[in-house]
């Protein structure tokens, strides 16, 4: 294909078809003449798109239409540079992207496109992991999640698959019980932790052996509290689903209140002509609880 008819139009789209048309038109001409698009390569792109699939997350947690609009087409730029990588390379190209998605999604849905019943979204559900178990190469239940999901995403998803297959707690209590279990057991390894380190074991004065040394079982006993403090965020995560609420979502709204009142506090100290680092706790608080009184005040009048 010629420059020339890779030449894209330069009037907007009007239908999705001439839209995809267009960007993929221009696409080819930048992987032919832009430095920068033509070094570009599968593992040069996969952070980049990681870090514009956050962008997304970010554009979407703010509720910002127009910004959520900008970021879709940036991963949706990536999904057509990795069709047009695989094109040259005669792998695949964007038309087989499409139809492999088409294809699993007929397949996926037996109950629009065959004669099963699905009457809610968990029948949908079920019989998607089911399908997917028999198609894929992988025949484990918990294969399909990625190993490189940040860990509270990853630790959700494990849990759903394996509520998928009936392996999970038959009321919210249960889990409820299971939190307040985890949470005793890593006081327990806690405590132990502290006693070591106020209690370490004197030596003789003579050749003392790795595994007897104070500091060995002290990282030893670390690495049992790392292991409940893990119990604990994975039973809470699990609470979280039993109420049908996301785990990220809800850490997610506590960081961004934490840094709101965090940095009003900052502005008040700056204007005062004070600074964090020469405060007392005390004072810091203060400023802390006028910033929720700010916030709880901005939130009333957006609700009034």
């Amino acid at each position: 294909m010629s420059l020339e008819n890779l030449l894209p139009n330069q009037d907007a789209a009007k239908t999705p078809e001439e839209g995809i048309a267009r960007l993929l038109r221009i696409l080819k001409l930048l992987r032919k003449q832009c430095p920068w698009d033509k070094k570009q390569t599968f593992d040069t792109l996969r952070t980049l798109t990681i870090e514009e699939t956050f962008e997304l997350s970010d554009a979407i947690v703010n509720k910002d239409y127009e910004d959520i609009k900008k970021e879709v087409g940036d991963v949706l730029l990536h999904i057509a540079f990795y069709a047009e990588l695989g094109e040259e390379e005669g792998k695949f190209d964007f038309t087989d992207v499409c139809n492999a998605l088409c294809d699993k999604l007929i397949r996926r849905h037996p109950h629009i496109f065959g004669e099963v019943e699905a009457k809610t979204a968990e029948d949908v559900k079920k019989n998607w992991e089911e399908i997917k178990l028999q198609e894929g190469k992988k025949h484990t239940v918990l294969s399909g999640v990625p190993s490189s999901l940040p860990a509270m995403i990853k630790a959700y998803r494990i849990q759903d698959k394996a509520r998928g297959v009936g392996f999970d707690w038959d009321k919210r209590s249960q889990v409820w019980d299971k939190v307040q279990e985890e949470l005793g057991e890593l006081q327990v390894e806690v405590r132990k932790m502290d006693e070591l380190k106020a209690n370490v074991p004197a030596g003789d004065g003579g050749e003392v052996s790795d595994s007897a040394k104070p500091e060995v079982f002290l990282a030893q006993q670390r690495e049992r509290v790392l292991s409940e403090l893990g119990d604990v965020f994975f039973a809470l995560i699990n609470y979280a689903r039993f109420l049908k609420l996301n785990p990220e979502d809800a850490l997610e709204h506590t960081n961004r209140k934490f840094i709101q009142r965090f940095t009003y506090m900052e502005e008040q100290t700056i204007q005062k002509g004070k600074s964090l680092h020469d405060m007392t706790l005390e004072e810091m608080d203060a400023y802390w609880c006028e910033a929720k009184l700010a916030a709880c005040g901005k939130a009333a009048r957006q609700n009034g």
